[in-house]
């Protein structure tokens, strides 16, 4: 039998190697596709397999490696993220598929919740960027319990921001904290390409942090996404508090999340707002050494430039911590998947599925298990036996 080959667009390999982000060196030493510079330039054709195998290395979907050109990628939903004054192109294949596996969970808890009869939620779209940010700040921080006292209870950040994410929930927010695409843990996202986003919607509110951040990063990610659902606002963030954003809302959603986390009016720091004072002040709030930082200069206490060079220098500091990190191995499954997932929104799937309302092969794809053993002990870890 013939073997069938492919006529592929230069092109086009060259656009899933980019759009992959993998090193283009790396690719070519792999044994599967040792013949990928004679694709490039047309000499060989590669197989259906061989295609199909470097779709899968790349993260490419296989029929877009079939067209005739490139094509132009865009993220789903309203893009607030920056570098300086220029928005971000080209997003990566783990954040597309991380935001379109957000929207399915979404879609299918809106129809559960209608089922269900649950009643909107008052504070989705309850508030305007002409709303006062302290009054916005306070109201958020009483809902989920997040005041400085609260705060002064809890021994850690990890403390911090798992009692934030239950408490987020307990509002009805789905909450889903990853570092990672899917279940796949040698896919590990970028802090710097995203740091969260909000799907905003009167029934099924959700919000995604990046899980490979800082816990600290993640505390201020997760009150920034829930000022979005405040506002009814959908997006995907990566705020940065070193330049005023561009965009009203973001400015906005920033201010909230940091009065949220450190109340100007109660705000005293000790001069002379050094390192040490920088990291009092992180234990105490149960912020980033960046958020306080950034606390200082809104208080009026250091003149820009003292602020945005420590600023810089200490965002160094914390992506140099970052990059010696290793991925996110997983730990214990059943602890760290209700994070994943939302511990809501895998009780909401599970007991549907054993209610017989939703299709196990459907549940499992949803929660991300493979064998029903598994599905059934992750069902009573959340409580849904």
């Amino acid at each position: 039998m013939a073997t069938y080959r492919v006529d592929v667009e230069p092109a086009l390999l060259d656009w899933a190697i980019e759009r992959s982000r993998l090193d283009r060196e790396k690719i070519y030493a792999q044994r599967a596709f040792r013949d990928l510079p004679l694709w490039e330039t047309r000499e060989k054709k590669p197989t259906y397999n061989e295609l199909q195998k470097f779709a899968n290395y790349t993260h490419a979907p296989l029929g877009m490696l079939l067209l005739a050109e490139p094509p132009v990628e865009t993220v789903p939903i309203p893009d607030f993220r920056t570098i300086g004054d220029t928005a971000i192109a080209n997003p990566s294949p783990d954040l597309l598929e991380t935001i379109y596996l957000c929207e399915q969970r979404q879609e299918w808890y809106q129809h559960y919740a209608r089922i269900q009869d649950y009643d909107e939620l008052d504070f989705v779209g309850s508030v305007t960027t002409d709303d006062s940010i302290a009054t916005t700040a306070d109201k958020i921080r009483r809902r989920l319990q997040f005041t400085t006292e609260d705060r002064a209870r809890d021994r850690s950040w990890s403390e911090a921001l798992r009692r934030l994410i239950d408490t987020t929930e307990d509002t009805g927010i789905l909450v889903m904290v990853s570092g990672i695409v899917g279940n796949n843990t040698h896919r590990v996202l970028d802090p710097e390409e995203f740091r969260g986003f909000a799907l905003a919607d009167p029934l099924a509110p959700l919000i995604f942090v990046n899980g490979a951040d800082t816990k600290a990063a993640q505390i201020f990610t997760l009150i920034h996404e829930v000022a979005h659902i405040w506002l009814g606002q959908t997006a995907l963030t990566n705020s940065t508090l070193d330049s005023p954003a561009n965009d009203e809302i973001e400015r906005w959603c920033n201010s909230v999340a940091a009065e949220v986390l450190i109340p100007l009016a109660s705000f005293r720091p000790r001069p002379p707002f050094d390192a040490e004072e920088l990291d009092r002040l992180a234990r105490a709030y149960k912020v980033s050494t960046l958020v306080a930082l950034r606390r200082i200069f809104d208080a009026g206490l250091i003149e820009w430039d003292n602020f945005r060079s420590r600023y810089i220098a200490e965002r160094d500091r914390i992506l140099a911590i970052l990059a010696s990190r290793q991925g996110d191995g997983g730990g214990n499954f059943y602890n760290t998947q209700p994070l994943r997932v939302s511990q809501r929104f895998a009780h909401a799937v599970i007991s549907d599925a054993l209610a017989g309302n939703t299709l196990f092969r459907d549940a499992y794809r949803l929660v991300g298990t493979r064998k029903h053993e598994t599905f059934v002990q992750l069902g009573e870890h959340v409580g849904a036996m």
